[in-house]
């Protein structure tokens, strides 16, 4: 069966006012449009639009239709393991940085949910960590032609190789009169037995109560350092430029300093990032298509007005340094890739038809659960076992699983969420 889906963009600050709209190929409405989105999350369940045929009649979102009807809406396993859908699609649009954050592993998130509600912590309080019980390991993938972000802790080297560029560039006068105190502050703390966990410790707990803390004049220290042009010459400018766009956004915030401890990367038009449980990460600005599992736990790091509980986030973190989290897709066949991460709640099809090839419609993307179908730059047509349907570009399908198989045609980019196997 196939449910034509939809939703508003959420507003929040940091979105762009015109990314989303271009991609739906509908005007824009002036306001920022942040995330659109798909799936049956209770923030934000997706709309059904048109009656939704026989089985969702009379349901107003996905939300409604799968409590009701879970064994339709799911299919028979995914009812009897929950009546949960298991992920969220989203069409992601930033255009300023969003806050530094991880994410907890599927114990971390039972156990923490768990203690919240022995403790009576309401769930929209502001001092709430876990707002259910499941973990939030996220994929994107870059729609512009490029997008930004931070995650994971980069090797130690590197580190080590930025707070040189610092020091060479405090030594030369840079940003007045030479104060190197506050770099061997910092150097102190990188040369602890847990060298990045010890930083980011002092880091959120002295520098987070005004102007007056060590960690303070650190990130006073770093921000104006990062913009000279020592620092903008070096190999590390990326990191350095971004550390001025962070400043903007946040003046004085510890989350500065974190930055230039973590891989700054750059994703170009259809390349990806996969963040496991515990990456910290932060993306900066671009469009993507982000799937993840259906959760929204979130301990936050930093840039943000919002709640920091920094004994949580140290027991979240994962401080093992790595190499950017890229995952690569496999190639299935001519125009048809799919990003695999290594969990069950998710994969993602990108299914490029075009109406002078056959190999997108003749390579069915096999379904062992349900699906969530979005079509980029144009006209699609999706078929299944049992039915087709026709998607306008920007718009969306809920796919249930009766349809096994499903194929594509027409001229665009279909974009298709299911289950892991």
């Amino acid at each position: 069966m196939f449910v034509s889906i939809g939703n508003t963009p959420r507003d929040y600050a940091w979105g762009s006012t015109t990314a989303i709209a271009g991609f739906r190929g509908v005007p824009a409405s002036g306001a920022p449009e942040a995330e659109l989105w798909l799936g049956a999350h209770a923030g934000s369940p997706a709309r059904i639009i048109g009656g939704g045929g026989d089985a969702a009649a009379g349901y107003t979102d996905l939300a409604a239709w799968i409590a009701a009807d879970p064994a339709a809406a799911l299919g028979p396993e995914l009812a009897a393991r929950g009546a949960r859908l298991p992920f969220l699609l989203k069409v992601l649009a930033a255009a300023e940085p969003l806050s530094l954050q991880a994410h907890p592993t599927p114990e971390q998130a039972r156990a923490g949910f768990a203690r919240e509600e022995a403790e009576g912590i309401e769930l929209t309080a502001y001092d709430r960590n876990y707002k259910d019980e499941f973990h939030k390991p996220e994929l994107i993938v870059a729609v512009s032609d490029t997008f930004d972000a931070l995650s994971g802790f980069r090797p130690l080297d590197e580190v080590a190789g930025v707070l040189e560029a610092l020091r060479e560039a405090d030594a030369a006068g840079a940003a007045g009169e030479p104060q190197p105190g506050a770099l061997d502050l910092l150097a102190e703390h990188l040369a602890s037995e847990q060298p990045l966990r010890d930083t980011v410790e002092w880091l959120l707990r002295d520098g987070r109560g005004g102007d007056t803390g060590e960690a303070s004049w650190v990130t006073e220290r770093v921000t104006a350092l990062s913009a000279s042009a020592i620092a903008l010459d070096s190999a590390y400018a990326p990191s350095f430029a971004t550390v001025g766009v962070l400043a903007e956004a946040y003046p004085g915030d510890p989350g500065i300093v974190i930055s230039l401890l973590l891989n700054r990367v750059r994703l170009v038009r259809g390349e990806s990032l996969y963040l496991a449980a515990g990456n910290i990460h932060a993306y900066l600005e671009g469009l993507g298509i982000e799937l993840m599992a259906a959760s929204d736990n979130v301990l936050r790091g930093g840039l943000t007005p919002k709640h920091i509980d920094v004994d949580e986030l140290l027991d979240v973190l994962d401080f093992t340094p790595i190499a950017p989290p890229r995952l690569a897709p496999e190639r299935l066949g001519e125009g048809v890739e799919v990003f695999r991460p290594d969990v069950p709640d998710f994969v993602l099809y990108r299914v490029e038809a075009s109406s002078t090839t056959t190999d997108a419609a003749s390579s069915p993307i096999v379904l062992d659960g349900p699906a969530i179908v979005v079509a980029e730059g144009g006209d699609l047509v999706v078929a299944g076992a049992l039915g087709s349907a026709s998607v306008a570009r920007g718009a969306s399908l809920y796919v249930t699983p009766d349809e096994l198989g499903l194929t594509v045609t027409g001229d665009g980019i279909a974009w298709i969420a299911t289950t892991g196997r």
